[in-house]
């Protein structure tokens, strides 16, 4: 069947972390070790919440620098510092920009309330004809629901849907969905195994 759609994932696909040295540092001037401050950020109830909508990505911050015992005021220096080796895929992002009007282009990401904004001030929102930002419908990937909003967004069928993701659980959740999943590893294995679909 012919892909009319193609999803991407944001962080780890076209946000990545390509420089560990500020968050490194960071969690040396915390005493900590850089999967501890990963864990603080990422892995505390209070990031599942805002993940869902529950409360806002500001809210979440300030929880994160509770935790921490870091001044509130202090949390734009904090948060610049922990994405401070997260680089936007420029090139990646014009290749998505070229499907446009060949396919369908969306965004399916988990992610904070704080998503749209940032991805519009980037400059990067407009590759997308639909995105489904976790924080937005109050669920997460791996759900079904997720790829069943995503695909009722692209009018498509799951059979002519492709969805890239840098997590296992995810795509394998798609592909249970009906949807082919694409496992990022690269930029450059991810793009031909794509072009290799978009040609059958």
């Amino acid at each position: 069947m012919t892909i009319r759609a193609v999803f991407f994932d944001f962080g780890g696909v076209i946000m990545r972390t390509e420089f560990q040295a500020p968050r490194q540092h960071l969690a040396e001037r915390f005493k900590m070790d850089y999967d501890d401050i990963d864990k603080a950020v990422f892995g505390s109830d209070s990031a599942r919440r805002a993940s869902i909508g529950e409360i806002s990505e500001d809210a979440h911050w300030a929880e994160v620098l509770k935790r921490l015992r870091h001044p509130v005021s202090e949390k734009k220096a904090f948060v610049d510092e922990f994405f401070g080796g997260d680089v936007i895929d420029r090139t990646l992002v014009e290749t998505i920009r070229s499907l446009r009007g060949k396919v369908h282009t969306g965004l399916i990401s988990n992610a904070w309330s704080g998503l749209r904004e940032f991805i519009t001030k980037e400059k990067v929102i407009d590759m997308f004809d639909t995105g489904i930002i976790s924080a937005e419908v109050g669920v997460v990937k791996p759900a079904a629901k997720v790829y069943e909003l995503a695909l009722a967004q692209a009018k498509v069928n799951a059979k002519e849907a492709v969805f890239v993701d840098d997590m296992n659980a995810n795509i394998e959740a798609c592909e249970k969905a009906g949807m082919k999943g694409i496992l990022f590893k690269d930029p450059q294995d991810c793009l031909g195994q794509l072009n290799r679909l978009l040609k059958k």
